[in-house]
């Protein structure tokens, strides 16, 4: 049986080349893409892909949101985040908001195909780079709770906008709310997380994968 991949990245060169890739295979067929968080969650509603390929750093909403609503919305479709981000905060996060699949860029290859089928088959799949290191330190650490839990699946929607550059009008129009509501969502934020300012919502949410430069 064919295995449906759904591609959400928001480079066209790393989509190309994983269509490409996954489509010589024979037993794999991507039946659409995404170029940002928002549109992948579209997508898996409108398309019910067996397995998704998610990049962590995307616009409007990144991967790991995306993956959480995913989760919610299509259990069982399979998500596999394909990334250059190697850290295990970002791996926690990411197998906590649902992942099934974490796997580096610069390790990709043929690997890529062999985590998709093996998550199409019901398992779970780390890169062979990072495998040893992160069920160490995700064990050990396992009980520890990130600040980004003391957020609502809102709040992290616009910390995202914010830290993007986005004024409260414009992530207001993304999200459909007032301007009002966004701005009483900020003041939320930082006296959930202790922050006083723009510039420390901002570096919170670098330091905790909701966006990135790359």
């Amino acid at each position: 049986m064919t295995i449906s991949v759904l591609l959400a990245d928001d480079h066209a060169v790393v989509r190309d080349g994983l269509r490409f890739l996954l489509e010589a295979q024979g037993d794999i067929s991507v039946v659409g893409h995404a170029e940002n968080g928002r549109d992948a969650v579209r997508k898996v509603r409108e398309l019910n892909p067996s397995v998704v390929i998610m990049d962590i750093a995307m616009p409007e909403l990144n991967g790991i949101e995306a993956t959480r609503k995913i989760h919610e919305i299509r259990p069982a479709t399979r998500v596999l985040i394909l990334t250059m981000h190697a850290t295990t905060e970002h791996v926690r996060q990411a197998l906590r908001a649902g992942a099934q699949g974490y796997l580096l860029k610069k390790s990709a290859g043929a690997e890529v195909a062999d985590a998709v089928r093996l998550l199409h088959a019901g398992g779970s799949y780390l890169s062979h780079d990072i495998a040893g290191t992160v069920i160490a330190d995700y064990i050990s650490d396992s009980q520890a709770t990130s600040p980004l839990e003391a957020l609502t699946h809102r709040e992290r929607q616009i910390l995202q906008l914010i830290a993007e550059g986005k004024s409260s009008e414009q992530a207001a129009n993304t999200l459909y709310l007032s301007r009002k509501t966004v701005d009483t969502y900020r003041c939320r934020m930082m006296q959930k997380l202790g922050i006083h300012d723009l510039h420390g919502l901002m570096r919170f949410a670098f330091q905790h994968g909701l966006t990135s430069f790359d």
